[in-house]
């Protein structure tokens, strides 16, 4: 039984600073070392940065520059790090006085008792990758060869919709659990777009492109109402549109396989549709050189996405929309012109 739990609510209550994992780590060792990635501008249309009102992930100004681009972003080493005596409870990690949370929880308890204890296991998930699935395919999923290489991966996620289909595409076979002793733990700082994590993004690429279609304009993937309420209110007619002037697929990935998605995407020079997860699938198998069309509502403007199109080394092309977060419409001759300047 542990009382870790109990502990850091305590400390949460005296609102003493809470000490990252990595601090308690006895152990660490570099991977691979920092790089540079060039910032490309993104391709857009005089005047459209300029209706962007708002961003999640950072500020204006920092979605602003990366839209902007042209310049080099140093980016960091991939790192391990070894620790000792670790509990997991409820999908938050306990180490001494450390924390690090991988989930939400579920409830609150004073008191663990750990369902199973391992000698050894590598923890590849991450907060964001369990919040957002494109963030999943993007960041965890090559962290997963980190693990693989240090024996016994782990993960608190369960294989749900296309995760299922995308382990066993990339043959990730981890231990699963909610609750767990781990008398050893390694993890990893891999949040860095360097070289060797686009290596791994290539293996991935290179694994689920193998059956592609042979190269075509371009596809639209359909978002729909699925994920976070973000619903492109005149989504069907662009996307038809593009069908008819440009030759473009027309997917809705959450009724195919990742096979199917893959066979689709993977040739395709432009992937486009609303900014969401679902467009991962096609960034995952996009070659260098294609493009990524993303439609913002103006709200919501987030270059997360870009920063992964600049380490695969792939354009990214922006259009703002007129609306809110929850509905917007896109103009669908701003979208014409703006693959207009796209590279063929």
């Amino acid at each position: 039984m542990s009382f870790r739990p109990a502990a850091f609510a305590v400390n949460r209550l005296l609102r003493r600073p809470r000490a990252e994992l990595l601090s308690a780590a006895t152990d660490s060792w570099q991977i691979a070392p920092g790089t540079e990635v060039i910032v490309r501008p993104a391709i857009c249309l005089p005047g459209q940065l300029d209706r962007i009102r708002g961003s999640e992930f950072g500020s204006v100004e920092e979605v602003l520059r990366d839209f902007r681009g042209g310049f080099a972003s140093m980016q960091g080493a991939t790192m391990g790090y070894r620790l000792k005596n670790v509990l997991l409870s409820d999908g938050t990690l306990y180490a001494e006085s450390a924390v690090r949370p991988l989930r939400q929880r579920a409830g609150w308890t004073p008191a663990a008792r750990p369902a199973r204890e391992f000698d050894t296991a590598s923890i590849y998930e991450s907060w964001m990758g369990n919040r957002w699935f494109g963030l999943w395919l993007a960041n965890d999923c090559p962290t997963y060869r980190l693990a693989e290489e240090t024996g016994h991966p782990f993960t608190t996620g369960q294989p749900t919709g296309h995760k299922a289909d995308y382990e066993a595409r990339l043959g990730m076979a981890p231990e699963r659990g909610s609750s767990a002793w781990f008398r050893e733990l390694h993890i990893f700082d891999d949040a860095s777009n360097n070289q060797h994590k686009r290596r791994r993004a290539d293996a991935i690429r290179d694994r689920l492109a193998r059956d592609a279609m042979p190269e075509h304009p371009g596809v639209f993937l359909l978002r729909g109402n699925t994920g976070d309420p973000r619903v492109l209110r005149n989504e069907w007619h662009i996307a038809e549109r593009l069908g008819r002037s440009r030759g473009f697929q027309i997917l809705d990935p959450s009724h195919a396989s990742v096979d199917e998605i893959a066979h689709v995407c993977a040739n395709a020079r432009v992937v486009a549709g609303v900014e969401g997860s679902h467009l991962n699938h096609g960034f995952a198998v996009m070659p260098p050189g294609c493009c990524a069309l993303a439609i913002f509502p103006p709200t919501r403007a987030v270059s997360v996405m870009k920063m992964l199109t600049d380490r695969q080394e792939q354009d990214f092309a922006v259009v703002i929309g007129e609306g809110h977060d929850e509905a917007f419409t896109a103009d669908i001759d701003d979208i014409e012109r703006t693959l207009d300047l796209v590279k063929s």
